[in-house]
């Protein structure tokens, strides 16, 4: 699998945020998008997954489901938890795997809590965790509806040196799976061999070969 992107601009509140933006991340490879506040990178994962339209430019995805977009074979985790406080942990993971097209049984949603530290929190409702416990729950939908590109944005937010450590191996198996990350962020992501993209003034242009 190849996602490319040629020559992109994309504009907010009609001003032009980004010009100019070409990259190519392969599969079983890491692109870190790094840069400013306000130089794009959250504009543009979410035009990779399909929330907002290009001002010019193009995606590619090469190696993927023909009958598919790149947005339905994408995860976007924003920063948004996207959590509902009144329903439990695993409840929330539930509706997040039926809505997603994944696997909504309970033995499902525990694994991946588990995966990340917190199958003990599986029955607690969502407000009553700490805020690193529930970046923590957000991560986990990335594993109860496997999909191979992932879309992250600042993914590490209030997770202590632990959970990052589980995050990146977590991370780690996905790309040896094949799978492929596209992660904004200020914070090491302990992915070693990531490429870099960087955003700011200039047109940017990076690759994860």
């Amino acid at each position: 699998m190849r996602l490319s992107a040629h020559e992109i601009a994309i504009e907010r509140g009609g001003r032009r945020i980004l010009s100019g933006v070409s990259f190519e991340a392969r599969a079983g490879k890491a692109l870190l998008l790094v840069g400013p506040n306000g130089s794009g990178k959250s504009s543009l994962l979410r035009a990779v997954a399909g929330f907002l339209p290009l001002a010019a430019g193009t995606f590619a995805l090469e190696g993927g489901a023909a009958d598919a977009g790149i947005g339905e074979q994408a995860h976007y985790l924003g920063h948004s938890d996207a959590l509902k406080s009144a329903l439990t942990a695993g409840e929330n993971l539930a509706f997040w795997a039926d809505a997603l097209g994944g696997d909504s049984a309970r033995a499902a949603w525990i694994a991946a809590l588990g995966r990340l530290g917190l199958a003990h929190v599986a029955d607690f409702p969502a407000r009553a965790l700490s805020a690193g416990q529930k970046r923590r729950v957000a991560l986990a939908r990335l594993l109860v509806a496997p999909r191979p590109i992932w879309l992250l944005d600042e993914p590490t937010t209030a997770l202590d040196a632990a959970a990052q450590r589980q995050f990146a191996l977590v991370m780690r198996e996905h790309l040896a799976s094949g799978g492929l990350i596209l992660a904004a962020t200020h914070a090491p992501l302990s992915l070693d061999d990531a490429a870099r993209l960087i955003l700011g003034d200039a047109p940017a242009t990076g690759a994860a070969a």
